[in-house]
């Protein structure tokens, strides 16, 4: 049976895994079905060593579960504080299981980042402090579909494997790996006597810095991989093959665009064949721009193309801003929403008592409080110790989608419009998510579909959506502007998404004056800055147009040339750019 490409590599990241947990860190992956989680996981436990901890982090886990913290029924019992190991210490030289990893939040991730890094779990609070050592590797899944927000980056740039293995299925797997656990606890105590290969580790650095990766971590966990891939063949050295593969893995999944193509092989100058004597001494130059140019091809063709075009997408749409990077604005309350940890307070105005947190905040004052009472009831609770429950949520956000419909436009960016908002439509139920769109052309702008979730009616909307006439930009914004305002007070996240190339024709007064239809605009324009409505202005000019950027600049939106947009890239954009919302 023939093994598919993708699972041979993923069977090699698992030993490559099971040689340097801790220093690697872990393994981001994608798109496993669930039988192939359960056979990859087997695998790599066939290569651990046997009583290697295994955990799996819940969902919603508190910090005291996570890090650790008071043991509240034995402080009550022996009436002094007592401390308990968390999950992470429990995970010390194993493993941990982060399912859904794309939904984790900004603090946990952040804690989960500081173990890494530190590689042991600091607890100072309730009354005392202590130091566990937790060296772990994480095993995280990022379970979303396409245009979902990815795992935090703080998180995700800690990991040193990447693997996407969507479309891969039973079939495609084939025998067992070639690797056994005698073999991985071999290259285990092999790996530290290693040299660490200056020449490997500059052709690495090169390569990252040709492929657009900004990362410091990436060339040094590349190395890493590339030296546990030496121990694993039983090598006493890194050679060309293991840098290699260490760039498809740790380099090609993080590259933000593609490197230019190597020239033509040309024969060297003559100079070059006399002088015999020069050569030696240009052997180490030559030999790492060679291994610089192998590394490079080598991630250039584990990269997917349609990969890098939605990471260009990102990029030109703002990268998430404030951690987790999850989609609208996220609300805190003590009413409403995700439980998110407790606050000091009196449960009042219908904000839930925490029972379990009040009494761990009462434990340690015990002893104290009955012999300043001298009572002996089992528990004393005062008002300080009062723990109200935390909640967050997110806030629906509102796109509304400002069309130019004038002229040409229409005969190429209508069609592309109606089927970015049929894709977004598609899992608005989901997200609790709001699309509007109105169109502008002639003499003004006509909201033709108020803010909805329901997908027969925007089609009909969008079916009806005319094309042709000059393009009055200032009604298009005023339009826009008035939506955009409505939804915010309501109390959603607006984000406006403008399709135009910017060359205004018709005046705010509906007359065809070229110059005041542009001085409209601007002026239109000016209202959005400091206005606090996020916007995406999406350049649909053959060539990107110096007036749609100046427009976007005068906005403060987000600007996107997508001449050759189809509806596909279009919502990706959109929903990258509802990403980066900001956060109330």
């Amino acid at each position: 049976m023939t093994i598919a490409p993708g699972w041979a590599l993923a069977q090699h990241a698992a030993a490559l895994l099971a040689v340097d947990p801790a220093g690697l860190g872990g393994v981001l992956l994608r798109g496993l079905s669930p039988d192939l989680r359960e056979r990859w996981e087997a695998l790599l436990r066939g290569l651990l060593p046997s009583g290697t901890p295994w955990r799996t982090l819940p969902p919603h886990i508190g910090d005291e579960r996570l890090l650790g913290g008071l043991d509240l029924g034995a402080t009550l019992r022996l009436a002094r504080p007592v401390a308990q190991r968390g999950l992470l210490a429990e995970c010390d030289g194993g493993l941990l299981r982060v399912p859904q990893a794309q939904q984790l939040g900004a603090a946990l991730a952040a804690r989960l980042a500081a173990v890494l890094d530190d590689g042991e779990v600091r607890l100072a609070r309730e009354g005392f402090a202590r130091r566990d050592p937790a060296r772990l590797a994480l095993l995280a899944y990022d379970d979303g579909v396409e245009g979902d927000d990815p795992p935090p980056a703080a998180l995700a740039d800690r990991l040193a494997l990447r693997l996407d293995l969507s479309g891969l299925s039973w079939r495609d797997t084939g025998p067992s790996a070639p690797w056994t656990a005698e073999a991985v606890a071999a290259a285990r105590e092999r790996l530290p006597q290693l040299p660490t290969d200056e020449a490997a580790l500059e052709a690495l650095c090169a390569a990252a810095e040709a492929l657009g990766i900004a990362s410091s971590r990436a060339p040094w966990f590349a190395l890493r991989v590339a030296r546990a891939a030496a121990a694993l063949a039983g090598r006493s050295s890194v050679e060309q093959g293991d840098a290699e593969l260490a760039a498809r893995l740790v380099l090609a999944p993080r590259a933000m665009r593609l490197p230019p193509a190597p020239p033509p092989d040309e024969a060297p100058p003559p100079e070059q064949a006399e002088a015999p004597e020069r050569e030696n001494a240009g052997d180490e130059t030559a030999e790492a721009g060679t291994l610089e140019d192998r590394l490079i091809e080598a991630a250039r063709s584990s990269i997917d193309p349609r990969l890098l075009a939605q990471l260009q997408i990102a990029r030109l749409a703002g990268a998430p801003r404030g951690g987790a990077g999850k989609r609208g604005a996220l609300q805190r309350s003590l009413l409403r929403g995700r439980p998110i940890g407790t606050l000091a307070g009196e449960p009042r105005r219908g904000a839930r008592l925490n029972l379990i947190d009040t009494l761990r905040a009462a434990a340690p004052w015990q002893p104290l409080r009955r012999r300043e009472a001298r009572s002996a009831a089992a528990v004393q609770v005062r008002r300080e110790d009062f723990r109200v429950t935390r909640h967050q949520m997110h806030r629906r956000t509102t796109a509304v989608f400002a069309v130019d419909a004038s002229g040409s436009a229409a005969l190429h960016r209508l069609a592309e419009a109606k089927g970015a908002v049929e894709l977004l439509l598609a899992d608005c139920y989901v997200r609790r998510d709001q699309v509007a769109v109105l169109g502008f052309r002639a003499a003004g702008a006509e909201l033709l579909l108020p803010p909805t979730r329901s997908l027969p009616r925007a089609k009909r909307a969008l079916a009806g959506l005319p094309g042709g006439g000059g393009t009055p930009l200032a009604a298009g914004l005023d339009a826009a502007w008035v939506v955009a305002d409505a939804a915010r007070r309501r109390g959603d996240t607006p984000l406006v998404v403008l399709l135009t190339d910017g060359r205004a024709n018709i005046a705010r007064d509906g007359t065809p004056d070229r110059a005041r239809a542009e001085q409209d605009a601007l002026a239109s324009a000016a209202r959005w800055r400091g206005a606090g409505i996020a916007a995406l202005l999406v350049d649909t000019s053959p060539r990107p147009d110096p007036r749609a950027r100046a427009l976007a600049e005068r906005m403060q939106a987000r600007y996107l040339p997508l001449p050759m947009a189809e509806a596909a890239t279009l919502s990706a954009a959109v929903r990258q750019a509802a990403a980066a919302l900001p956060r109330a």
